[in-house]
């Protein structure tokens, strides 16, 4: 069976069609955050070590480290983005043990970023694009670390699968004769946003299954993707990730934190229950009430979208015995069983909403 392996200096991650889902952390990327920009380019990186922490603790096996950021008093990245990529490349590994994913669209990155990495890292990413190919490609051989190869050439993106398999099936013969095998290529075969082509679930459904039979290679998406601009998108990432892995999915570049209930979120809803006449303790605490009310919390904590995850691996026997799926629901929620406590020691009178 095909085995992509990705290793820190202490921790194994195991890519493969028997293997338990793996989860890349996708939260440290400065790409449409515009605070964690400003603080990155003042050098402040407690965004990212809270970031690093949390994604590791809800579940995430690799990291994936982006440092594209264009600066304010230095537009070229060619400049910024080396030495900023090993600065985050060594916080990380010095807070979390788990394997890291280089991604960057700057060569200079990508090499400052394997320099930095201990063990083997994975890459993010290559194309079909041919400039990229004789750029990535001769620094996933000097390095023998795996690639993600993401399907879409010098003609862009195309909407039919065909055109997409064709792209990845290009990349894997570019690799093979650099003498990089197939088992560490992770192809991208781009998921469309379902709110702008209906049939985008089945196309990625019936690509993977493709990809896993016809080439023999490990697969990985951008999840949240498929739920873009529609409602409820964790609805959506949580029927999905379970669907792409009962296809041959065997990762998926995501946030595994639902992130915590914000102050303004907060505020409205106690300003809700309090128009509706309900009395709460007053000694009750926001975390407590997050709970009550069914907000989620006020600290990061593992998504949904990890809870179908880990459901999913036991259901195809990706968890031996269900323990990883017992140890992850074996806890009490001590701030959910606080909150009942809190309730009923309070002494106000409530009524129900």
């Amino acid at each position: 069976m095909t085995r992509t392996v990705v290793e820190s200096k202490t921790k194994t991650a195991i890519l493969g069609f028997d293997e338990p889902f793996c989860v890349i952390g996708e939260r440290i990327n400065p790409t449409g955050r515009k605070k964690l920009a400003a603080e990155l380019e003042a050098g402040d990186f407690s965004t990212v070590e809270k970031d690093a922490l949390a994604q590791v603790a809800a579940g995430a096996t690799v990291l994936d480290i982006n440092a594209g950021v264009v600066y304010n008093s230095n537009p070229n990245p060619n400049e910024t983005e080396p030495p900023l990529m090993t600065k985050i490349v060594e916080l990380v590994q010095g807070l979390v043990d788990v394997p890291l994913c280089i991604d960057s669209s700057v060569p200079g990155a990508l090499e400052a970023g394997l320099e930095a990495a201990a063990g083997r890292p994975l890459l993010n990413s290559v194309t079909g694009e041919e400039e990229r190919l004789e750029m990535v490609l001769p620094l996933v051989k000097k390095y023998n670390v795996p690639v993600v190869a993401i399907s879409n050439d010098d003609t862009g993106i195309s909407e039919d699968p065909d055109v997409r398999f064709e792209v990845a099936k290009k990349i894997v013969e570019r690799a093979a004769d650099f003498g990089i095998p197939a088992h560490d290529i992770v192809v991208d075969p781009l998921v469309m946003p379902i709110g702008a082509m209906a049939t985008a679930g089945q196309q990625v459904f019936a690509l993977v299954r493709r990809l896993r039979e016809e080439l023999g290679v490990n697969t990985t998406c951008g999840a949240s993707n498929i739920s873009f601009g529609l409602p409820n998108r964790h609805g959506i990432n949580n029927a999905f990730l379970p669907m792409a892995m009962g296809a041959g999915m065997t990762s998926a570049i995501m946030n595994p934190v639902a992130l915590p209930v914000g102050p303004k979120k907060l505020a409205e809803k106690k300003a809700e229950v309090e128009a509706k006449g309900i009395v709460l303790p007053a000694d009750m605490d926001d975390e407590t009430f997050c709970q009550m009310f069914g907000l989620g919390s006020t600290k990061p904590r593992a998504g949904k979208e990890m809870e179908a995850i880990r459901a999913a691996n036991l259901l195809t026997n990706n968890d031996p015995h269900g323990g990883a799926w017992i140890k992850f629901n074996k806890a009490p929620d001590e701030a959910g069983a606080a909150g009942a406590a809190g309730g009923r020691r309070g002494g106000g009178r409530r009524r129900r909403a």
